[in-house]
């Protein structure tokens, strides 16, 4: 008798259901299957999750109508994660497995069978000496010095190697020289497996994973790691995925795609950046890869490191829990790696330059740029912007009102140079052409640049430094890397270019823009951005600079500083005391008015059943507070629909999050309104 977790996203059909294992499929019929099942008078897939002796139902039940898959993918441990995941977001099983297991390619399994010995594979096994297999195993690692300027670096990499829980989260000051993340990772990787245990790496982007796998196949060689990406198709993600299901292979490499990777012996798990946008998982039940990984480990009793150039809030408070040790760099470590940075906004710069406030670019800005093109040591340098394109907003030249579109009242922009001298506007929301602009305030015709974009600043950059190559980069043109020439690369945020040498100078304009935002993590971002930046900057002793041109002083300052924890545990200190995530959790509901009215209705009632299976028998349970909801009002983004909020604490978490789940699976089973929408700790919902 086989237990089957059906594949579909409706809530309230998440649980297992019992099905009878025909004589002709029992030999592949093992738990870790795909499978194939009649469910309401049609054809399912779902994941055989346990094969049991007696029924938990006393209904007449049907058989397995096939076991399609001859190497089960699913791994126990990966269920089980999955469960813990789904339960904590009060999402759906099978919506987590779906990111969790890619999808089958028979031939790839064929490929598989073909190598093995002997049949099908029914279980996962682990080559005893799979690690002697392993390219380069030979030789005896040792792990990089880097590793000696963390505080308890030698003792962490001692601890993960001998197979032991340890948790810590790291700083680095610089992504260069020895500080190169990809050659580090690469080699404590090697150190991990060459002990016998399964490591997993995590980087936010491909530019990332192509030079960590670069390193990895340096030091493992070509086929000691497998390569787990979301731009890989369907064909290489389950070659490798089955590759560590069989124990293949030891060490996987990824995005956030491999976040469930099947790592055989998971000994060491490490999360590069944790704070980069691109973890968030963007399809229900939209857990972090931080989450999915740091419960792997708890379960797993693997090691995690948890390392960037700067510190996440919801790290941060790990750290504080003692959940995670501390183990950033040491202070000398820092002063040797770190570029010296400046504050264009300080009291002394702006006595310097009593125009610093008013311009795009100050004098200590291109005065650092000059001497980074034209000094003894010249190099590239960074200029990090805002906004993309050439002038992506513009306002009326008299009284300075943002010029909008007339048809979706989007704004109005000139989209290149081009544009911009025939006097072209066009929306970018919608794509029309403006003719004949005329302010709604004033009524005055002509416009001026309400900001500029990365094609403008390179072009303005360019008059600057005449004869000095320059270059742009924004997520529709990203370069990978430059060389160590002089030249201006202008980047927008996240797009910046890695320098062979590092960079001589790093300019960050365009602060004060992005602080305004509105969100309640725009801070915790920017300065997570600017140090990304600073981190490709060649090290003081070298020239390295650093200029900041924004004016927010908790933020600059942290910069300056150097100081993202203590930055980062100064925010966790006002959520604590104002009850905001991560300090509590969030739950946020959308959907319609009234499948929102609904929902938070059967949220109570669940409430009340729990209450009431809990107490004593013939006894009334006494009335509970309803739960202190924000809303629902109507979404900012769509007027059709409302949406309602909830903090609750840690403490309450998992009762909360039991009735959340249980509230969806009863607005499911009813079918009277449109599904809503539930999501907890959604990244940007503050």
């Amino acid at each position: 008798m086989a237990r089957v977790l059906l594949d579909t996203p409706v809530p309230h059909l998440d649980r297992e259901f019992d099905y009878l294992v025909p004589p002709a499929l029992d030999a592949r019929a093992v738990p870790g299957s795909r499978v194939t099942v009649r469910f309401g008078g049609r054809e399912m897939t779902g994941w055989l999750v346990a094969r049991v002796a007696q029924p938990s139902t006393g209904a007449q039940l049907t058989a397995l109508s096939a076991v399609p898959t001859a190497i089960p993918p699913l791994t126990e441990e990966v269920l089980a994660a999955a469960r813990a995941v789904a339960a904590r977001q009060a999402g759906v099983v099978t919506d987590v497995l779906r990111s969790a297991v890619p999808v089958r390619v028979a031939g790839v399994e064929r490929e598989f069978l073909a190598a093995a010995d002997t049949g099908p594979v029914t279980d996962h096994p682990v080559s005893e000496d799979a690690a002697s297999d392993t390219p380069g195993a030979a030789t005896a690692r040792t792990a990089p010095t880097v590793w000696e300027s963390l505080e308890g670096g030698t003792a962490f990499v001692a601890s993960a190697v001998a197979g032991d829980a340890v948790r810590a989260a790291a700083v680095v000051p610089s992504r260069l020289g020895e500080w190169d993340e990809a050659a580090a990772l690469a080699s404590l990787a090697g150190v991990v497996a060459d002990a016998g245990g399964g490591v997993l790496l995590l980087v936010p982007d491909h530019r990332d994973l192509d030079r960590l796998s670069a390193a990895l196949a340096a030091e493992l060689g070509p086929e000691g790691f497998v390569r787990i990406g979301s731009e890989d198709g369907n064909t290489p993600r389950y070659r490798a995925h089955l590759s560590l299901v069989t124990g293949r292979v030891r060490v996987a490499a990824g995005t956030r795609a491999a976040a469930w990777a099947p790592v055989p012996d998971l000994r060491l798990v490490v999360l590069w950046d944790d704070a980069d946008d691109a973890y968030a998982e963007p399809r229900a039940p939209y857990f972090h890869a931080r989450e999915a990984v740091l419960e792997r480990a708890r379960q797993e009793g693997a090691a995690v490191l948890c390392a960037g150039p700067s510190r996440s809030v919801p790290v941060q408070r790990l750290v504080e829990s003692g959940w995670l040790l501390e183990m950033s760099a040491l202070r000398p470590a820092r002063r040797e790696a770190g570029p010296r940075v400046v504050a264009s906004a300080d009291s002394w710069e702006a006595a310097r330059d009593p125009f610093a406030r008013r311009a795009r670019l100050p004098h200590a800005a291109w005065e650092a740029a000059r001497r980074a093109l034209t000094g003894p040591a010249p190099g590239p340098v960074l200029v990090q912007v805002a906004r993309a394109g050439f002038i992506p907003a513009v306002v009326c030249d008299r009284c300075r009102t943002p010029a909008r579109c007339r048809a979706c009242a989007g704004p109005l922009a000139f989209r290149d140079r081009a544009a911009a001298a025939r006097g072209e506007l066009a929306c970018r929301w919608c794509g029309t052409r403006e003719r004949g602009f005329r302010c709604t305030e004033c009524g005055a015709a002509g416009v001026r640049a309400g900001a500029r974009g990365v094609d403008r600043t390179a072009e303005e950059l360019g008059r600057a430094f005449p004869r000095v190559p320059v270059h742009s980069s924004s997520a529709d043109h990203r370069l990978g890397a430059v060389g160590d020439g002089p030249a201006l690369v202008v980047a927008t945020v996240g797009a910046e270019p890695r320098a062979e040498g590092g960079y001589a100078a790093a300019l960050l304009l365009d602060g004060d823009v992005q602080l305004q935002r509105e969100g309640l993590d725009v801070p915790a971002q920017v300065l997570s951005r600017w140090l990304a930046a600073a981190a490709l900057v060649r090290p003081a002793h070298q020239g390295g600079v650093v200029v900041v041109t924004a004016e927010h002083e908790a933020v600059v300052g942290a910069l300056v500083r150097r100081d993202p924890q203590g930055f980062a545990g100064r925010l966790l200190a006002e959520r604590r005391e104002l009850r905001l995530p991560p300090a509590w959790r969030i739950a946020e509901v959308v959907g319609t008015a009234a499948a929102v009215a609904e929902y938070l209705a059967l949220v109570e009632a669940a409430r009340r059943e729990r209450r009431a299976a809990a107490g004593d028998a013939g006894v009334p349970a006494p009335a509970l507070p309803p739960l202190p909801w924000i809303g629902p009002v109507p979404d900012s983004a769509d007027e059709t629909r409302h949406r309602a909020l909830l903090l609750f604490p840690y403490a309450a978490a998992a009762e909360t999050a039991v009735v959340l789940r249980a509230a969806r699976a009863a607005a499911s089973a009813r079918r009277e309104q449109p599904p809503v929408r539930l999501r907890l700790d959604p990244p940007g919902v503050l």
